[in-house]
């Protein structure tokens, strides 16, 4: 039974990872092209580029932890193997959700429509906006790596003292459970920042709706599909966070106990499935990547005939 449960989930895991590899590599190899041929790059693409690379390091870090995790778990018994994969884990995990926050935070400035003098301010200001971000997210993350790293090094202490397996799985479960208290608090504000312009463009959308009942259908159908495209990408962001810190607990919850080692692999499987989701939302959301995509898939199609 556990050999079957271990190769379905290899399967699924496989396919999440190939398809999230597919759809973050595209958007960053388009970009890329474009930054290369025109000689410039547009700020909600330099976002995208950075983001689907650092989803790709994050994808192939997840992807690596479960057969690791699954099939190789005296890796995790030496320290310094150990301190590399936590430090690493904080710095691909707190750029993926940065960077998510900075995309939900230029969509929030670009798309609605608010007469706040505030607000305007920062819509004719966005580079800046998302320069402050990025510097306070680098500030945070500093911090982060610092803290993760003096804890980790006071607990892998014990493995030069003791040798023994359960020792050494008792310092993997201690480092887990402070991921599982730093990160959730360093990515509060990434968190709250993205739930808040969720909530405000609905709000825009609403007004929108509102304010142009008398107007042309024409007007009123770009304008609601462009907050609809912008929501879709937060929704997606909130629900990454959501399931960042789940992923977190039930690892923790887990990493003692083999009879809940199927909840930890179905929560993992979640996590992938929308990490691997992701990309193709964004892609659905930038003119430009779906143009290119339905040239790809229509250059395919021919092929594929031939």
């Amino acid at each position: 039974m556990v050999a079957v449960l271990r190769r379905t989930f290899a399967i699924i895991f496989s396919v999440e990872f190939i398809m999230g590899t597919l759809g973050n590599g595209f958007i960053a190899l388009k970009n890329i092209i474009d930054w290369v041929q025109r000689r410039k790059i547009s700020l909600v693409d330099q976002i995208l580029t950075a983001l689907a690379i650092a989803r790709i390091a994050l994808l192939w870090l997840l992807f690596l932890d479960w057969w690791i995790f699954v099939y190789y778990p005296a890796f995790y018994s030496t320290g310094k193997m150990l301190r590399i994969y936590f430090i690493s884990w904080t710095v691909i995990s707190h750029c993926n959700l940065w960077l998510i926050t900075s995309l939900s935070i230029f969509y929030f400035l670009k798309i609605s429509n608010f007469s706040n003098i505030i607000f305007l301010y920062l819509k004719f200001r966005v580079r800046n906006v998302i320069l402050v971000t990025l510097i306070v997210s680098l500030f945070l993350l500093f911090l982060n790596v610092v803290v993760v790293k003096i804890y980790s090094d006071t607990c892998l202490e014990g493995v030069q003292q003791n040798v023994s397996h359960t020792s050494r799985l008792c310092n993997y479960a201690q480092i887990c459970e402070l991921l599982s208290f730093t990160n959730p608090i360093f990515s509060t504000v990434p968190f709250v920042m993205s739930l808040a312009t969720f909530f405000l463009l609905i709000f825009s959308l609403w007004r929108h709706l509102k304010n142009v009942q008398h107007s042309t259908k024409g007007y009123r159908d770009i304008s609601t599909t462009a907050h609809t495209r912008a929501l879709q990408t937060v929704i997606i962001s909130v629900l990454l966070y959501i399931i960042f810190f789940l992923s977190l607990f039930v690892k923790v919850w887990s990493s003692g106990s083999q009879e809940r080692h199927l909840i930890l692999l179905s929560v993992w499987a979640l996590g992938n499935a929308v990490l691997s989701a992701h990309p193709f939302v964004l892609i659905w959301g930038n003119s430009k990547l779906r143009r290119a995509s339905l040239s790809v898939m229509l250059w395919l199609r021919y092929r594929l005939k031939i």
